[in-house]
C-alpha cells in the first residue's frame, strides 16, 4: 500500500512539474492584449524570450524579456503587471500622468526605470536606485524601504 501511494505521488509531482513552465520566443503565444502593448510601447524591440508559467491554482502568467534587456510581466489577461527596463527609461505612457509629475517636479534629472502595479498602487525604481510607493490614483506614499 505505502509502495502504490508513494508512487501516486512521485506521478502526480512529474506531471505538475512537466506542465508549469514554457519557453518560447513566439509573439502569438501573448494574449491580444500584451500583443497590443508591446507594440505600442516597444515597437522596434525584439523578442527575445517568452516564459509562460502555468500554475495549479493560479491563472497563467507571462515574463517577457526583449533583446535590449527590458523584463516585462504580464497578467493572465495580457494586462503588464512589472515593465523592467533596466537602465533605460520606462515609456512616458506607462506611467500615470500625476506620478510623472511628483516624480519630474522632485527628482530633477532622473529617469524611472522600473514600475509595477500592485492593487495596492505603483511602485517605481529611479535610476539612482531610489524606490518610491504610490496609490491608484497617484498620490505619493513614500520611499520604500528595502526589505
Amino acid at each position: 500500500m505505502k509502495k502504490v501511494l508513494f508512487l501516486l505521488v512521485m506521478v502526480l509531482t512529474a506531471v505538475v512539474s512537466a506542465r508549469a513552465d514554457k519557453y518560447t520566443i513566439k509573439r502569438d503565444a501573448l494574449p491580444e492584449t500584451a500583443q497590443t502593448m508591446l507594440n505600442v510601447y516597444f515597437p522596434k524591440a525584439k523578442v527575445g524570450m517568452i516564459k509562460v508559467d502555468r500554475h495549479l491554482l493560479k491563472k497563467t502568467d507571462y515574463d517577457v524579456r526583449l533583446v535590449n534587456g527590458t523584463t516585462i510581466e504580464f497578467n493572465n489577461a495580457g494586462k503588464w503587471t512589472s515593465v523592467d527596463c533596466k537602465s533605460r527609461e520606462v515609456p512616458e505612457g506607462l506611467v500615470p500622468r500625476a506620478i510623472r509629475n511628483h516624480v519630474s517636479k522632485n527628482y530633477k534629472g532622473v529617469k524611472i526605470v522600473s514600475i509595477r502595479k500592485k492593487s495596492s498602487g505603483y511602485e517605481l525604481g529611479l535610476s539612482d536606485g531610489v524606490m518610491l510607493k504610490y496609490g491608484l490614483l497617484g498620490q505619493f506614499k513614500g520611499v520604500k524601504l528595502e526589505d
